[in-house]
């Protein structure tokens, strides 16, 4: 039974709670930063009053998938009711606003198997306390799992706004490293471009230039979301927490200016590809013209001479044939100087 328990649970990626990873934060305790389970949380949490600022917090991070999840939530955790009217809403445009005394934020981060596609994009639910932060997925993300391979290696944030920041700040070094991907390929379709091979360029540019619209609709609003919520910040939220969070947003928006020009390079590459093909065409069918211009007299005279009738001239002549010949010649010759003065 442990095993088929063992088994269910590497399955939904979690432990019976669905609970992917939690860590306990203190950094007047001799170890800073503590890896636990569902059921340490749970006690944890249950142990009365919260602190005061400053002091002890929890991250944990659940996955969705999990059945067991929302209902550990519900039972344990003592979230804002608005925290779960946006998990079930369905509308992955990126917010951050307050509810009682918590942030709540929606924010879009790429899978951790991510392959340049559109579709790659998932939500993230965070909700941010004093006390507890707990993050929400359905599929794995890259952000959040940079965040807990830093947290692993020993990176102790000092408060939960800035475990925060250090996740916002993840999530834009997964945009840099997208950003540098999309700009290696479109190098080497440029380069391939200016070398004359073509082949399937257009629907290359065509799926990045989806990949990097999608993420600036989704992630645009992040940055101004940010921005409106530091006019006001909740009261247990430190001033020198809330100056990392705008260095955040500072250091977010350049990555979708970045992201932005990317665009435009891509439409440049797109319209002279565009161009190119539309110049073979247009050669294609210039070749098709003259040669059915070059053809067009000798299959006139063919329809001519191959009526069954009579009068047919030079039926009877010894030369007939020849003679025939040099007009089709002499017709096609005036047609291919006529038509190439023209391309001329």
């Amino acid at each position: 039974m442990p095993a088929l328990h063992d088994l269910a649970a590497s399955s939904y990626g979690g432990d019976e709670a669905g609970l992917i990873c939690g860590y306990l934060f203190d950094t007047d305790a001799q170890e800073p930063v503590r890896a636990i389970d569902s059921a340490q949380a749970a006690a944890w949490l249950n142990t009365g009053s919260p602190p005061s600022p400053g002091s002890a917090f929890l991250w944990l991070h659940f996955n969705l998938s999990h059945a067991q999840a929302e209902r550990w939530l519900l039972r344990h955790a003592k979230l804002s009711d608005t925290f779960y009217e946006t998990l079930h809403e369905g509308l992955p445009s990126t917010r951050i606003e307050r509810a009682d005394d918590s942030l709540i934020a929606v924010i879009n981060d790429v899978h951790f198997e991510f392959s340049f596609e559109p579709s790659d994009i998932s939500t993230l639910w965070i909700s941010v306390g004093p006390r507890l932060v707990v993050t929400a997925r359905t599929k794995p993300l890259r952000s959040v799992d940079a965040l807990r391979t830093a947290v692993k290696a020993g990176d102790a944030p000092r408060s939960s706004t800035e475990l925060l920041e250090h996740l916002l700040r993840a999530q834009a070094d997964v945009l840099v490293k997208i950003v540098r991907g999309v700009t290696s390929r479109i190098d080497r379709i440029e380069d391939e471009l200016l070398a004359g091979r073509l082949d399937h360029k257009r629907a290359r540019l065509g799926v990045l230039r989806r990949l990097l619209v999608r993420l600036q609709r989704l992630l645009a609003p992040e940055p101004a979301a940010l921005f409106r919520l530091l006019q006001g910040p909740p009261t247990w939220m430190a001033e020198p927490d809330a100056q990392e969070l705008r260095g955040s947003t500072e250091e977010f928006s350049v990555v979708l200016r970045d992201m932005q020009a990317l665009q435009e390079r891509i439409k440049l590459l797109q319209e002279e590809i565009a161009a190119n093909v539309n110049e073979d065409n247009n050669r294609s069918l210039f070749v098709l013209t003259v040669v059915t211009v070059l053809a067009l007299p000798i299959n006139i005279l063919a329809g001519l001479f191959g009526m069954n009738v009579g009068g047919i001239p030079l039926a009877e002549h010894k030369h007939g044939f020849w003679i025939v010949v040099a007009i089709v010649a002499s017709f096609t010759a005036v047609a291919a100087w006529t038509a190439f003065r023209k391309k001329r």
